[in-house]
């Protein structure tokens, strides 16, 4: 790992200018930090975000992400006079660059191997809702109302992988009747379908956010990271070969010194304290 340091600096001295980007110990919160207009995504924000979590692969001291947004409400989506408006006057190649740059950041959110944590209340709308189901995990508070709004605007439901990645968390059928009619999903149904994982009271969702995401840093981190690739490499796979390639995966993780910490501390009667080694 010192060697990738060497190439890429750490988050902890990333210069963030579009979202707010803090890192205490090992957890990095991302705070989209456009309150008065409800957290919009911006040309630049998108870029943002998605070269932090590239960074963050290289990154040997953050563990887990938290990403929420400023003054109770998480993202209303991409800005409609920052972006929709230039979209309009587009030719179909500029057009193309845009929508793969906002795809590279949900390819970069599934690539890199720190847990991302969800902290969704209020509007969660359009690339908002996007970025929401891109985490690994989301939290909500009763206020939260997610709503792929594409088809509202003209657009297809297919955006930044939604067609992929929302069937396999709520499926096929809500999936369809959210991506078709682009309704919005309120916290309580959320929770009920699988979206969110859990509802926390509204004054709590900050703490409840961090706390998963410190839960998550005490786990073997290596580990972890290479049960996040898994479960997005095994979409694609026969069932046979994922269960070959748990194989190596879980041969890799018995040669890490977290597994024999792990069984000393059994074998002592006490907790384990892995490190991510």
């Amino acid at each position: 790992m010192d060697t990738f340091r060497a190439v890429s600096p750490p988050l902890s001295g990333y210069r963030a200018e579009h979202v707010l980007l803090q890192v205490e110990g090992r957890i990095a919160t991302i705070t989209l930090n456009r309150p008065e207009r409800k957290n919009p995504l911006t040309f630049e924000s998108y870029a943002e975000l998605g070269a932090v979590f590239r960074a963050a692969r290289s990154d040997g001291e953050v563990a887990a992400f938290v990403i929420r947004g400023a003054g109770g409400n998480f993202s209303s989506g991409g800005d409609v006079h920052d972006i929709i408006g230039p979209l309009v006057a587009m030719g179909t190649a500029d057009l193309l660059r845009f929508t793969e740059m906002t795809g590279e950041l949900v390819k970069a959110m599934r690539a890199c191997p720190q847990p991302i944590v969800a902290a969704v209340d209020g509007i969660c709308a359009g690339a908002g809702a996007i970025v929401a189901m891109a985490s690994d995990l989301r939290v909500a508070a009763p206020s939260a109302k997610v709503a792929f709004l594409f088809n509202r605007v003209g657009l297809a439901g297919c955006d930044m992988g939604a067609c992929a990645i929302l069937p396999r968390l709520i499926g096929q059928g809500r999936a369809s009747e959210l991506l078709y009619t682009g309704r919005a999903m309120g916290a309580e149904e959320g929770e009920r379908w699988g979206f969110f994982n859990r509802v926390v009271p509204e004054g709590e969702l900050a703490d409840a956010a961090a706390e998963t995401a410190r839960r998550l840093t005490e786990g073997p981190t290596f580990a972890n990271g290479l049960t996040k690739r898994m479960l997005h490499m095994e979409w694609n796979m026969s069932v046979d070969d994922a269960i070959t390639s748990e194989a190596v995966a879980q041969a890799l993780c018995m040669g890490t010194e977290d597994f024999a910490r792990a069984y000393r501390a059994f074998a002592a009667k006490e907790k384990p304290v892995f490190q991510g080694n």
